[in-house]
């Protein structure tokens, strides 16, 4: 496999002097085209900083991060749509941007919409839909933007368990079908174990790659299934032993 995303020795630090700030330290990771990786932390960690340096909305600090040219897209815990546009308007979004013509990107928003399972909805407004279904909206979005990697800072963390298991499943179709590269934050350890290839877990802060956990079950997973839930249990005990260091 290929490497798309090489982060080598990187550090980020915010502010100078007696008020620095060091949110990550020497961070090294490699995401391999078509993985599935999660980062996992205490809040406060930069699992978010991190991905805002892929994502180039802000600037490193030290060491070299690389993603050889290719787009990514970034999609955040709240859907962030637009209230004031249809729900295919908001997916043309990028696409306009792009300088793509008016039918073209009305076609392309249907398509998107049917990937994400809301085929019909796309004259609806944002607020007429449930939290599951704008965030469904914004992964069209997401995807609109033609992107070689996915960013995802908790997606679903303010979903509802039902809501969050049928978009575990909706993600990994879309992820398969796609072949995406998915970055993916979290702070659900079992979400962390039902969604990823590999599981980065990044110590209190500064943030820093104290271990990197392969997850070999079998796809699909359920999130309660006793495999999910033990490898979920050995990350947990891992995280708690580091909360507890740096408590001390």
């Amino acid at each position: 496999m290929s490497t798309v995303v090489r982060i080598d020795d990187v550090s980020k630090q915010y502010g100078s002097g007696s008020n620095a700030l060091l949110a990550l330290d020497h961070v090294s990771l490699a995401v391999d085209k078509g993985e599935f990786v999660c980062l996992l932390g205490a809040s406060g960690c930069g699992k978010s900083t991190l991905l805002s340096l892929v994502a180039g909305l802000d600037e490193i600090t030290g060491g070299t991060l690389d993603i050889g040219g290719r787009h990514v897209a970034l999609m955040f815990q709240e859907a962030a749509l637009f209230p004031w546009l249809s729900v295919a308007g908001n997916v043309e979004l990028p696409l306009k941007l792009q300088g793509v013509g008016r039918a073209e990107r009305k076609q392309r928003a249907l398509e998107l919409l049917e990937i994400v399972r809301l085929g019909g909805f796309g004259d609806k407004r944002p607020h007429e839909l449930s939290g599951g279904m704008r965030q469904r909206v914004a992964l069209a979005r997401a995807l609109a933007q033609n992107a070689d990697v996915l960013l995802m800072d908790e997606p679903f963390g303010a979903l509802d368990a039902m809501t969050r298991d049928i978009l575990h499943d909706e993600l990994e179709r879309i992820w398969r079908e796609q072949e995406l590269t998915v970055l993916f934050v979290t702070h659900n350890v079992r979400e962390a174990v039902r969604l990823g290839d590999r599981v980065i877990l990044l110590s209190s802060r500064p943030g820093r790659v104290i271990e990197d956990f392969k997850i070999d079950h079998p796809r699909p997973r359920r999130i309660d299934s006793p495999e999910v839930s033990g490898q979920a249990a050995e990350i947990t005990d891992r995280l708690r032993a580091e909360v507890a260091r740096h408590a001390n």
